[in-house]
């Protein structure tokens, strides 16, 4: 079913106040600062000890492993620079569209907003960049007040928009600057995304959240029915036991080219796995690649 052209509508089933407070909660659950940095410099924890170099200063040098070693060697430290989280939100007709409750775009909205808030926790800023027709670009930031204005301001969203996340993504990819963590939160119905996630990997540490309503793993006992795509309007004859979206085939290709993914269905909880996923992340350090 696709609503009508230009029907805007808004999450009615949470005030601002408690929108903010569910994903405070969140956000506090997932306890994401447990992720070790991923830079190497004068920072306060040590990490590791090297041959010395021109140039490196006397008082870094480590004397112990010198004198085993009998080569000079120098210590180095994990720097305390935060890398910044971008968050690329998919805002097309297919993720408002839901057979239960809640949608795919409501679910990704309150994800979004749970890991910004954990990524303002641990001193890391956050930017956001919407994938779908809507051109909404918010550069990082330390401010937990901007944050809140964008997720209030995604909360209004639209029935007839395009996904544009692969071309956004080749897009914005040159102007990110540092190495980044990108999170990408989309149900990825677009035939360039994987291509142009892949692209991007090469240079920040990449994070895909696939979120998948529960009528696309199948209507069990619907038989053929004719169906209109969300974005395209595109009518289309198919069976119950179709999948319009190959999941297992998106993992596999991901997984191939080291970006880490996890499928959120909208009708099961997401937090626990969410926590597990990003301490996983955290105890083998992915940011040091």
């Amino acid at each position: 079913m696709r609503a009508p052209e230009g029907f805007i509508e808004e999450f009615a089933t949470l005030d601002s106040r408690q929108f903010a407070i569910a994903i405070r909660k969140l956000a506090d659950s997932l306890s994401y600062g447990i992720d070790k940095s991923p830079f190497v410099g004068g920072g306060t924890e040590y990490v590791q000890s090297r041959p010395y170099q021109w140039g490196d200063p006397i008082r870094s040098i480590d004397w112990r492993v010198t004198a085993r070693t009998r080569k000079p060697y120098v210590k180095e430290y994990e720097a305390p620079k935060s890398m910044p989280a971008y968050f690329f939100l998919d805002t097309s007709a297919s993720m408002t569209i839901a057979s239960g409750p809640r949608s795919k775009y409501e679910l990704a909205l309150y994800i979004a907003g749970g890991l910004a808030l954990a990524c303002l926790d641990r001193v890391s800023p956050v930017g956001l960049i919407g994938v779908g027709e809507r051109t909404m670009r918010v550069q990082p930031s330390l401010s937990r007040a901007r944050v809140l204005q964008w997720l209030l301001q995604l909360r209004t969203f639209r029935f007839d928009e395009c996904t544009r996340l692969g071309a956004r993504i080749f897009e914005v990819s040159p102007s990110l600057g540092q190495r980044s963590l990108i999170v990408i939160l989309s149900d990825l119905h677009d035939a360039q995304a994987l291509t142009a996630i892949k692209h991007v990997s090469q240079v920040h540490d990449c994070v895909v959240l696939q979120l998948v309503d529960p009528a696309e793993r199948g209507l069990k006992g619907s038989g053929f029915f004719r169906a209109r795509e969300a974005e395209t309007g595109h009518e289309f004859v198919t069976h119950g036991r179709s999948q319009w979206v190959d999941v297992e085939a998106h993992v596999a290709d991901l997984r191939r080219a080291g970006v880490d993914h996890l499928r959120l269905s909208t009708d099961e909880p997401c937090a626990s796995v969410l926590r597990q996923m990003f301490r996983n992340r955290g105890a083998v350090a992915r940011g040091a690649r």
